[in-house]
C-alpha cells in the first residue's frame, strides 16, 4: 500500500471511529413502507425520536425503535464518561435501502402464473451531537 493510500484510509478510520451508527440488514417491510416511519425520526432529538416510534401505528415502527436504541448504546459505549442527556444526541441520517427479494409464484386464471416480489430492505441510522457540530463550526 502506498504512503498516500495509507494516511487516507487512516483518516478514514479516525472519522468513522467518531461516527456512531447501527445497521439492521434484512428486514421483511417494503422500502417504500419504511421510509415513511424513517422520514418521520430524521432530524430528530433522539428521546422525541423514540416518542415518535413508540407511538406510532406503523407495524415497521417497532424495528427502527428497536435499532434507535442500539444506536444509543453504541454512543454510550464509544462515550463512557459523559451523560446521554448531556450530550443533545438527534438523528442525523437515516438512509432505507433495498434489500434482497424473495420471488414467488402466484396461480392465475386460464393457466397463468403471477409473480409475488416479496421485497425487504437494509436501514443505516447514524447519531450526531449538535453540541460537537456548534464546537467544529467555531473553530
Amino acid at each position: 500500500m502506498g504512503a498516500r493510500k495509507r494516511i487516507s484510509a487512516g483518516i478514514r478510520k479516525e472519522a468513522a471511529k467518531e461516527r456512531t451508527r447501527a445497521v439492521l440488514r434484512n428486514v421483511p417491510t417494503s422500502p417504500r413502507k419504511m421510509r415513511l416511519v424513517t422520514d418521520m425520526i430524521r432530524g430528530q432529538e433522539v428521546n422525541r425520536a423514540l416518542d415518535i416510534l413508540k407511538f406510532s401505528t406503523k407495524e415497521s415502527s417497532r424495528r427502527v425503535e428497536k435499532l434507535l436504541l442500539s444506536a444509543i448504546a453504541n454512543w454510550q459505549a464509544k462515550n463512557e464518561g459523559s451523560r446521554l442527556e448531556d450530550s443533545n444526541l438527534y438523528v442525523k441520517e437515516v438512509q432505507v435501502d433495498g434489500g434482497r427479494i424473495l420471488r414467488r409464484i402466484q396461480t392465475a386464471p386460464q393457466g397463468r402464473a403471477y409473480r409475488i416480489r416479496k421485497r425487504s430492505n437494509h436501514i443505516t441510522l447514524e447519531l450526531g451531537s449538535r453540541k460537537q457540530e456548534v464546537e467544529k463550526i467555531s473553530e
